[in-house]
């Protein structure tokens, strides 16, 4: 493990970032979390507010002054932030780049005025594009996603190569998977969740339910940039972060369907081999270069998807219970007997 550090981590109130955050605290040195909300959750940070090595600056990446004073001080940065609303960033085709890849410039920007010398980057299988079944390694080319938010990752990954060989940086990047699990805000599992809660009758399915990607449990996926990041030393460090395996979307729906003990659900299906346009429906990741370093994930993906679907269930059964509160009458109104 490294020395201790004044770690700031942008989108730090969000699924991944939150959960990172749990274990930089633990690990002690200080920690800076830099998030705009936007898709973030400040009650992920609620453990953690009012600890003195903890401190939360609410803005937008997008603001260069403001991300240049809050590196202040700080030692490494982990970049998580970006829109992971694959869907609005086809709607609105400028967002990636403006939270992806304008962001990601003054995060490295800031950080060369600095003299900050560490970046994590946290990128995506996305970038590859289509590539079918084939078992994808690092060096996979060419590289030709085909989502707004895979051409930002892309883009980043460059921008960060390049600043680090000419200003002396050295990066982590890696390239997840699916990921699920605590703290979840979106993805298949969380969306199936909330619709059977919603209808335990009924399951829309997006596309025709065959495709197949490796899952991640976040926790696990903490733990590979943590395990990386201590032990991985070359200039610009980059890894495929997930396992072997793959689960179908026809699987992830009877995993979920199972663990909220529901039966004779109806799924229905939107039709097509993607689930919009542009999901990639089959992914497989060679995961080879981060086993050959020492780590390894302990959830094949089938059993990441159940861990997680169990963590969601909770967590939305956990909300339904909490009493609404009262609604205040109206001066007078008067109420009608029963």
């Amino acid at each position: 493990m490294k020395k201790r550090k004044h770690t700031l981590v942008t989108g730090g109130a969000g699924f991944v970032g939150s959960n990172l955050i749990e274990r930089l605290m633990k690990r002690g040195g200080r920690v800076t979390v830099y998030d705009n909300l936007s898709l973030g959750r400040k009650e992920h940070l609620a453990p953690f507010l009012g600890n003195s090595r903890f401190r939360f600056i609410q803005a937008d990446l997008l603001d260069f002054g403001r991300v240049k004073r809050a590196m202040a001080g700080v030692d490494c940065v982990w970049h998580l932030a970006a829109n992971s609303d694959i869907g609005y960033g086809e709607r609105y085709t400028d967002w990636d780049l403006k939270q992806g890849t304008l962001v990601t410039y003054n995060v490295l920007e800031a950080m060369r005025l600095r003299a900050i010398k560490e970046v994590v980057f946290a990128s995506s299988s996305a970038i590859f594009g289509e590539t079918g079944t084939k078992r994808i390694k690092e060096d996979h080319g060419p590289l030709a996603p085909i989502s707004f938010y895979g051409a930002s990752k892309l883009a980043c990954e460059g921008l960060v190569t390049a600043f680090c060989h000419n200003h002396g940086m050295q990066a982590w990047i890696y390239r997840f998977a699916n990921v699920v699990g605590d703290n979840a805000t979106h993805g298949v599992v969380y969306d199936f969740v909330n619709r059977l809660h919603k209808d335990p009758t009924e399951l829309r399915i997006l596309g025709d339910g065959k495709q197949s990607k490796p899952y991640l449990y976040v926790k696990e996926c903490v733990d590979g940039m943590l395990f990386g990041y201590d032990h991985a030393t070359e200039r610009v460090n980059v890894f495929n972060l997930g396992c072997t395996g793959s689960t179908s979307v026809d699987k992830i729906a009877g995993i979920v369907i199972a663990e909220m003990g529901l039966r004779g659900v109806k799924r229905c299906y939107t039709g097509g081999a993607r689930g919009w346009p542009s999901d990639v429906p089959q992914v497989r990741f060679d995961v080879s270069k981060l086993t050959k370093l020492g780590w390894r994930t302990s959830h094949t993906s089938d059993e990441a998807v159940r861990v997680a679907a169990r963590t969601v269930i909770a967590s939305v059964r956990g909300r339904s219970a909490k009493p609404r509160p009262a609604r205040p009458r109206r001066p007078g109104k008067r109420t009608r007997r029963p």
